[in-house]
């Protein structure tokens, strides 16, 4: 099987690259092949590639850029998934798209499920919701997979900066009111695997939209303090933190307050599951 995953350099991308190791030929293309800011060149590079399964795993992920360059950011989270999608329905064969809990705008009061109502607060979510709305009406086999809060060892996330800025400072603010599952960028490809693997073997859920984050809720500050337990185990220099709401933290992009997606429809349909936020991060550290 020849998997062509869309994305070289992500957070998801990396991780993919050793997740789906033996399940076939695994061609990574980054910008220099697959140039999704401009959508329409996308074609006859698939055209020629012509793989058995689509993974796009590239994203105009900036969140508060992407207020003063929503051109460039529906182009990479809209448009190009929109075509990936329909070259992948022309080839006859599935499409894996990973999105966002930014396609909510957070004023739920219990985890989000599938079926309620996106309504994004700012460019990049709803760049990402038109990405999920052109693929599902180019008519192919997909599976979007909406996850949260991705970090890794590779990359700009808050893992690292974190990391960084408890060394470097006596005291460090973090925003206490927004609440969501940080996600590891190998869980999310393991879990990919899986999937793929339910899908070869012919035990395959229903096609659609999913949502996949590790299990459990915590903030972003309760995620910092995770992050400095860990330093302080390993004998590094840790800052005091400070919780603070988000006011206190203007950002250019408005953030959803509640970001926890509901993941039982996976489980229940693929049979694939997640582990603890917590446990995921020691993981990751190690």
């Amino acid at each position: 099987m020849k998997i062509l995953v869309c994305g070289h350099n992500g957070q998801v991308a990396q991780a993919l690259q050793g997740a789906l190791a033996g399940l076939g030929e695994v061609c990574l293309v980054g910008r220099d092949q697959f140039d999704m800011a401009r959508p329409e060149q996308l074609r006859e590079p698939l055209r020629r590639q012509t793989p058995d399964l689509i993974i796009n795993a590239a994203a105009h992920t900036a969140v508060d850029q992407a207020e003063n360059e929503p051109e460039l950011a529906f182009a990479i989270n809209a448009e190009a998934p929109g075509i990936v999608a329909e070259e992948a329905a022309r080839l006859g064969v599935p499409l894996i798209h990973y999105s966002t809990d930014y396609v909510f705008d957070g004023s739920k009061a219990t985890p989000y499920d599938e079926d309620d109502a996106p309504n994004p607060l700012g460019i990049y979510g709803r760049s990402k919701l038109a990405g999920e709305q052109a693929i599902r009406a180019a008519g192919s086999e997909h599976l979007i997979l909406r996850t949260s809060w991705v970090y890794s060892l590779h990359g700009r996330n808050f893992l690292l900066t974190m990391q960084r800025l408890l060394q470097e400072r006596a005291q460090l603010k973090v925003v206490d009111d927004q609440i969501g599952a940080p996600t590891w960028a190998a869980t999310i490809a393991a879990s990919t695997r899986a999937l793929i693997e339910r899908w070869q073997s012919g035990q395959a859920g229903a096609w659609g939209t999913y949502h996949l984050t590790a299990q459990g809720e915590t903030s972003w500050f309760g995620f910092a303090q995770a992050i400095g337990e860990q330093l302080k185990i390993r004998g590094l220099p840790c800052a005091e933190l400070l919780p603070i709401p988000s006011s206190e933290y203007p950002t250019p992009a408005k953030r959803p307050l509640n970001s926890r997606l509901d993941c039982s429809r996976l489980a229940r349909e693929w049979q694939v599951s997640q582990p603890h936020w917590h446990d995921a991060l020691i993981d990751c550290l190690k």
